[in-house]
């Protein structure tokens, strides 16, 4: 039981005209702790994205855009990457926003509004991030069997086909586990600390 819980069990059970725990001190509690945890979630955003950007140094980029030109997508590639380059930048920007913010309220029910608006930039930047890699793999797919359309018999385009989908459907299984792994655990603990926040509310 965590020290929040502590403040809870004896605000919850001290008599009526005892002070021993303010709902101010344990409003505060709240508040650290959710400042805390969207911290946390500005922080792995940012190693998410250096750590994923870092994979460059290990890859040829111009025999990768060789092989984009091949298939004729060297300009949206080059582009989407720019879009989503601008993209990741705003979702970063709002973690650090949100964090800031829930630093600096000192209402109840605002801090309520914060934390809903923190998870649902979380659940937006992964919905951002599993789209944008399922729109990468379809525009590849697509070109490549356009490319050698002439060549492939229905049996040979049916089984790219299925391959394409099972491929895609087990990368977004794995990164939807990574993103419930890196956020999922903070923002259910962000969720817990609304209700508490909620609960006080109702008995103020």
């Amino acid at each position: 039981m965590d020290l929040l819980d502590n403040y809870k069990k004896a605000w919850d059970n001290q008599p009526e005209d005892a002070n021993k725990v303010s709902s101010l001190e344990i409003y505060k509690m709240a508040q650290s702790k959710s400042s805390s945890i969207v911290k946390w979630i500005f922080i792995i955003g940012i190693i998410e994205f250096v750590v994923l950007n870092s994979i460059y140094f290990f890859i040829d980029m111009d025999e990768a855009m060789k092989e984009y030109e091949k298939l004729g997508i060297e300009n949206f590639v080059f582009y989407s990457q720019i879009a989503a380059y601008i993209i990741l930048f705003y979702f970063l920007a709002k973690f650090y926003q949100n964090y800031k913010r829930i630093s600096a309220t000192a209402s109840t029910k605002t801090l309520m509004k914060k934390i809903l608006k923190t998870r649902k930039t979380v659940r937006n930047y992964v919905i951002f991030n599993l789209g944008y890699m399922v729109l990468i793999i379809m525009v590849v797919s697509i070109a490549s069997i356009n490319m050698n359309f002439e060549e492939l018999s229905t049996k040979e385009l049916l089984l790219i086909v299925f391959s394409t989908l099972i491929a895609t459907v087990l990368i977004l299984g794995l990164l939807w586990l990574f993103y419930q792994l890196l956020y999922g655990i903070l923002l259910r603990k962000l969720n817990r600390n609304h209700k508490e926040l909620a609960k006080l509310d109702r008995t103020n």
